[in-house]
């Protein structure tokens, strides 16, 4: 599982030890540098100090005796370039001087050289280029030694920041931790870093959503199970009434009131599974383009048994501006939507009445209207039509007894598909008009 402290330790200690590798690139460079500038002066000072030193010429290239690998050689020639005195015989190095500081390669290694013309002498003195190398990693390692040693402490006292600076996520996920479904207060926010409130602001935007989802979802139980219970009691008494009937008339007239009562009941039970099934949270069903005015025609056929039984004039009105009311949407949340609009109008529209159906492409936007010739809805309850389980005073003095969940189901549909819902006058201003207007899908 990964860590937050241990990625941030090693990433850290490894920036810190490139850190101190660069350092001690930068140290070395720095210390040769020095040390060039100093055994340079050195090589001078040495020259100046054997100028008009008296030398013969040393027999059969004699010269000092033997001396370590770092010492430096000396070479002294006269104007004739016979060679006067050489401190290491055993050393090779070029039979020539050039007069200045040189750097000279041999079998032996590189060598800085440094000659000089003093009076008839010619006086070279050359040192061995490792020595200058080995001095400058020398004070190199004697300033990146102690950093090294401090690698562990500094490991230590990161890991201790890293611990205090993670407190407040600990703080965060203990509170989180605390809630449950009964106790979603929101998280406090005081006292935080600015790098976690951002955190704690949506994990507190989360639990408002959540506190309302699961309020709604309470209210939508007890009402269903309120609005259930009255049905199911009704089906209860017409079965015993069936029981008890003596006679066929009586019978069939029982059995007749209980047809009727488990047909509610199984309508209330599929539009309260349609609307749970457009709460938010439910999944996103695939969005594809939809000619609502081929839908509409769909639906009607479907319901025209409905309508006949009543005869009712239901129809769909032929657009006549050009354009397909096309939309993009999920085609069985729209099937439904539209099945709901007209199956309300026809059942509330009094016998022989009047149902029109329309879908039209008006500029950027697709109109479905449904209007009827029903009893219309007064407009001091239009805008509460739309709750759940509502029931206005046309539903309940009508001969049909509505659930209160038709027009619940077609917002929240109409709100999914991002969908404005207007309502108004029906056929030659009596009865409902129901006017939805979607975004039109793009060509």
């Amino acid at each position: 599982m990964r860590s937050i402290r241990r990625e941030l330790l090693v990433w850290l200690l490894l920036g810190l030890a490139l850190g101190v590798a660069a350092a001690a690139v930068g140290t070395y460079l720095r210390a040769r540098e020095e040390a060039n500038a100093l055994f340079d002066h050195q090589l001078e000072e040495m020259v100046a100090s054997l100028t008009d030193a008296p030398f013969a010429p040393a027999s059969g290239g004699a010269g000092g005796g033997g001396a370590g690998d770092d010492a430096l050689v000396v070479q002294i020639w006269d104007r004739n370039g016979v060679q006067l005195y050489l401190s290491q015989p055993q050393r090779v190095l070029p039979k020539r001087a050039q007069l200045g500081f040189t750097n000279v390669h041999t079998d032996e290694g590189d060598w800085r050289v440094f000659s000089a013309l003093a009076g008839n002498q010619v006086l070279q003195v050359a040192q061995p280029m490792h020595a200058r190398r080995a001095l400058a990693a020398s004070m190199a390692l004697r300033t990146i030694v102690p950093l090294l040693a401090m690698l562990p402490a500094l490991g230590l006292l990161i890991w201790l920041i890293i611990a205090q600076g993670l407190k407040p996520l600990q703080r965060v996920a203990a509170a989180v931790a605390r809630r449950s479904p009964t106790a979603l207060e929101p998280l406090p926010e005081r006292e935080l870093p600015s790098e976690v409130q951002p955190l704690v602001q949506a994990l507190n935007a989360l639990l408002a959503r959540l506190r309302e989802a699961l309020s709604a979802q309470r209210t939508f139980i007890a009402d269903a199970a309120h609005e259930l219970r009255t049905p199911l009691t009704a089906v209860h008494l017409q079965a015993q009434l069936a029981e008890r009937a003596t006679t066929d008339a009586e019978r069939r007239g029982a059995l007749a009131d209980l047809k009727s009562g488990l047909e509610r009941a199984t309508r209330l039970s599929e539009q309260l599974l349609t609307l749970a099934r457009e709460e938010p949270g439910v999944a996103e069903r695939p969005v594809a383009p939809i000619d609502l005015h081929a839908l509409a025609r769909d639906v009607i056929r479907e319901l025209a048994p409905l309508a006949s039984a009543k005869s009712i004039d239901l129809g769909l009105i032929e657009p006549s501006a050009p354009g397909q009311p096309i939309v993009s949407g999920d085609v069985g949340a729209l099937s439904t939507l539209v099945s709901n609009l007209i199956d309300n109008a026809v059942r509330y529209s009094p016998a022989r009445g009047r149902v029109d159906v329309s879908a039209l492409r008006d500029a950027d936007r697709v109109v479905l209207t449904v209007r009827d010739t029903g009893p219309g809805i007064p407009p001091d309850e239009r805008s509460r039509v739309f709750d759940r389980f509502y029931r206005g005073a046309h539903a309940e003095n009508g001969s049909e007894r509505g659930s209160g969940l038709g027009l619940a189901i077609v917002k929240r549909i109409a709100e999914r598909h991002g969908a404005e819902i207007v309502l108004g006058e029906g056929i030659d201003g009596a009865g409902l008009g129901v006017t939805v207007r979607f975004p039109a899908a793009a060509a």
